[in-house]
C-alpha cells in the first residue's frame, strides 16, 4: 500500500490515481479515504489527479496514540502533498477534513494551493461559548465520546443509520450498503484516535485561520444537516474567508458526498472549471 512517514514517525496511507491537475480529499470523523469514492472515480475518469489519505489513526494509516488533533492533522496533510510535490492543487474537505483543510492552508500557507472546497465542514466552531452561543453544548461531544469508548461499534452503526445521511427524517427510505460501509470504515480506525479527534472536531476554533485564506473557498452545505448544524457554521465560514462563495442545498444531510454525490460532484466540477 502507498504510505509516507511524517516527522513524528506516523505512517499515512493514501491513494494517488490518474494525472492532471490534483484534487485532494480529507475525510470527515471517523473514516477514511474510502469515503470519497464517489468524487475519485467521477474525477478521476474526467482527466484530475485524485488524492485521497487516511488520517492518522483511521483506515489503514497507523493507529497511533498521540497526535490527534488539528495541527498534527494539518501538518500530515502537508507533508502528504510535499512527498508527490503537488502544485495548482484544489483541496476538498468534508465535516472534520475541511477543518483538517482550513488549519493547513492557514498554517503551511497556499503555495502549492489554487482553491479549495468546504462541505458540511466543522469551522468556524462546533462547540457552544460565550462568544459562540450558536454551537453545540459540550454534553452533546461528551456523549459521543463515551459511546466512543464505551460500544463503539453500535454507535457507528446508529449514526449513519440516522442523522449522518438523514435517514431518520419522514420519507426517507434508508441505504443499507451506505450505512454497511460506514460501519466498515468506522471499525478498520482506531478507537483511541476517534474518541482524542472528537475534541479535535469540536473544540478547534478556525475563526483565525478562515481570516488568512486568500484562494477561492467553496462553501457547500446542507440546510438539514443535524451533524454540522448550518446556521452556526456556512454562513459563518463563508462571512469569514476573503473569497468565498456559499452554495446552501435545501434538505441535503451531513453526508450529502455520498447520497447525493451526481449534485455534488456536478457543483464541485463547475467550480473547479471556472
Amino acid at each position: 500500500m502507498p504510505t509516507i512517514t511524517t516527522a513524528d514517525g506516523t505512517e499515512i496511507f493514501y491513494k494517488d490515481w490518474g494525472s492532471g491537475q490534483p484534487i485532494v480529499f480529507s475525510h470527515g470523523w471517523p473514516l477514511s479515504a474510502d469515503d470519497w469514492d464517489a468524487q475519485l472515480m467521477f474525477f478521476r475518469t474526467r482527466g484530475y489527479r485524485v488524492i485521497a489519505h487516511d488520517r492518522r489513526g483511521h483506515g489503514r494509516s497507523a493507529q497511533v496514540d498521540g497526535g490527534h488533533d488539528m495541527d498534527h492533522y494539518a501538518d500530515d496533510l502537508a507533508a502528504l502533498t510535499e512527498h508527490l510535490d503537488l502544485r495548482d492543487a484544489v483541496h476538498v474537505g468534508h465535516s472534520t477534513g475541511g477543518g483538517e483543510v482550513v488549519r493547513y492552508l492557514a498554517r503551511h500557507g497556499e503555495g502549492r494551493v489554487a482553491k479549495a472546497v468546504l462541505i458540511a465542514a466543522v469551522p468556524p466552531l462546533m462547540l457552544q461559548t460565550d462568544d459562540n452561543p450558536g454551537g453545540l453544548p459540550k454534553s452533546v461531544f461528551d456523549g459521543f465520546q463515551a459511546q466512543t469508548a464505551e460500544h463503539r461499534s453500535t454507535f457507528y452503526r446508529e449514526l449513519p443509520a440516522g442523522p449522518f445521511y438523514g435517514f431518520n427524517r419522514p420519507g426517507v427510505e434508508p441505504v443499507e450498503a451506505v450505512i454497511q460501509n460506514w460501519w466498515r470504515q468506522g471499525m478498520m480506525g482506531g478507537a483511541k484516535a476517534h474518541y482524542d479527534g472528537i475534541v479535535a472536531f469540536s473544540q478547534t476554533d478556525f475563526t483565525e485561520d478562515l481570516r488568512r485564506i486568500s484562494v477561492p473557498v467553496l462553501v457547500m452545505h446542507g440546510d438539514d444537516d443535524q451533524v454540522v448544524p448550518y446556521a452556526d457554521s456556512a454562513p459563518l465560514t463563508a462571512a469569514l474567508l476573503k473569497n468565498a462563495t456559499l452554495k446552501t442545498y435545501t434538505g441535503f444531510p451531513h453526508g450529502m458526498p455520498t447520497t447525493q454525490a451526481d449534485v455534488i460532484n456536478a457543483d464541485l466540477l463547475a467550480f473547479i472549471e471556472a
